[in-house]
């Protein structure tokens, strides 16, 4: 082979790599992208766990290929009227006891994943699972079972936090478009201002919560 034409074939497949390079770099940019855009601040979290960009993305993929397969369904009317009536209770068990509350939430909330189709495991499987399509609340799930973790070392004003957490999940699960509608932080019959040790009389505006003549509160009608 003449020397002009080696250095012609050196030449294309220079190109070529060049070529394959900048392709590499395109769809690795665009696959970024996309997991950034579609995760959010789980990205980021994923990458300090992982220890690694590469390490991450190849982690929010499986999440994205597993939760494919996943047989994803809205609850039934009947379905949203028992989990609403139990949160309804919840919330009024929070007056007298905030640590059975917030542990009753964490349970509520698991069961209503397996109705959807979300399958049984453990808290983290089951968080990575809701972070591919539900990563706004996804946040508020973890935050509150950091909290649920605690049991009794967690103050009054941590698990009012928990309720409100978990409350972001309740309504995404329950709404059937999966846009859920805001409470701005409020948990029917307990001020959220007011911090401390529970006493047993903290609670939300008169009409939200009644109270008997011995002063414990009862279910409003």
């Amino acid at each position: 082979m003449q020397e002009a034409q080696l250095i012609q074939l050196l030449v294309v497949i220079a190109v070529v790599i060049a070529l394959f390079a900048v392709v590499w770099f395109v769809m690795r940019r665009r696959k970024t992208a996309h997991l950034r855009d579609k995760f959010g601040e789980e990205y980021d979290r994923t990458v300090d766990s992982t220890g690694g960009r590469s390490s991450a993305e190849r982690n929010l993929e499986e999440r994205e290929r597993r939760v494919a397969e996943f047989d994803i369904r809205p609850l039934t009317p009947a379905e949203r009227d028992r989990f609403g009536d139990e949160w309804r209770e919840v919330k009024m068990l929070f007056v007298d006891s905030p640590p059975e509350a917030v542990l009753r939430a964490d349970r509520l909330l698991g069961t209503m994943m397996e109705a959807r189709g979300f399958p049984v495991g453990d808290f983290d499987r089951r968080y990575e699972d809701l972070t591919v399509d539900h990563g706004a609340v996804a946040k508020h799930y973890r935050d509150a079972h950091d909290i649920a973790e605690k049991r009794g070392d967690a103050t009054t004003e941590e698990m009012r936090r928990a309720i409100n957490h978990y409350e972001k999940l309740f309504e995404e699960l329950v709404s059937e478009t999966g846009e859920a509608d805001s409470t701005d932080g409020f948990v029917p019959g307990v001020r959220l201002d007011d911090a401390g040790d529970h006493d047993g009389t903290s609670f939300g505006d008169a009409d939200t919560v009644s109270m008997t003549s011995n002063g414990r509160p009862v279910r409003p009608d």
